[in-house]
């Protein structure tokens, strides 16, 4: 009588280590790939632009229009670059996308029981503009840092602030320097001087309420303590360091 034979097969591997690996490979490509190309062309737009399109869009705002033109680093005047670091990140041109420091102190203050401040880069906010979506969610905050790490390995410093001085917003619908410099004060980005320039990176944590056309008395001191810190740091030339 024959015996049955043995099922000495060995146990199959598991496929599933390999999938992930695999699947996490081609999420980080088909990620950076985006970042690579707008290492060298002007994004057309961001995810903060097609947001606010959208909503006008389901609000049925017809009178909305979004103004927006990409210039060069070099045809922006050289005032409103060190504006923009003298207000949101003064150590952008030597940190690698975050603050540490400034994140350390954000965390104290909000153990001491004071309101959690922000404390992002420049570079995180133009991963959050360019890329993401409004909102203070754990995922969003993740996918800003890689993005933020993405951003900084792929992108030199003066074309992380040319994207962002392109595509922030100063005003409901107006975005990027040349726009906003048109819009409040009638000349070209170029032209920007030094009052004009302070005055725009003031409103940047809220350009919905800090107006630039309507300053209000907080505001101004905004832009005064602005021009004391680009003087301190040394002008425009701090950025060519």
């Amino acid at each position: 009588m024959r015996t049955p034979a043995k099922s000495s097969s060995r146990p199959r591997p598991r496929r599933w280590p390999r999938r992930v690996v695999l699947a996490l490979l081609a999420f980080i490509a088909l990620t950076w790939l985006p970042v690579l190309i707008l290492r060298f062309l002007p994004p057309p737009t961001s995810a903060f632009m097609v947001e606010r399109r959208f909503a006008a869009w389901r609000e049925g705002d017809g009178r909305f229009a979004l103004k927006h033109r990409y210039l060069p680093l070099a045809d922006i005047s050289v005032e409103l670059p060190i504006a923009l670091v003298a207000a949101e990140d003064q150590k952008f041109p030597f940190h690698h996308g975050f603050d540490l420091q400034a994140i350390g102190e954000a965390m104290d203050d909000a153990d001491d029981g004071a309101r959690l401040r922000g404390a992002s880069t420049i570079s995180q906010q133009v991963a959050k503009n360019l890329f993401l979506w409004n909102g203070r969610s754990l995922v969003r905050k993740g996918l800003e840092a890689y993005f933020t790490v993405l951003i900084e390995l792929t992108w030199p410093k003066s074309r992380i602030l040319e994207v962002y001085a392109n595509i922030a917003q100063f005003g409901d619908g107006i975005y990027g320097a040349d726009a906003a410099a048109r819009q409040f004060f009638g000349k070209s980005a170029r032209e920007l001087g030094a009052r004009e320039s302070a005055l725009l990176a003031a409103s940047l944590p809220n350009p919905l309420k800090l107006r630039v056309d309507a300053p209000s008395p907080y505001m101004l001191g905004r832009v005064a303590w602005i021009e004391r810190q680009v003087r301190q740091l040394g002008g425009p030339g701090y950025l060519a360091r």
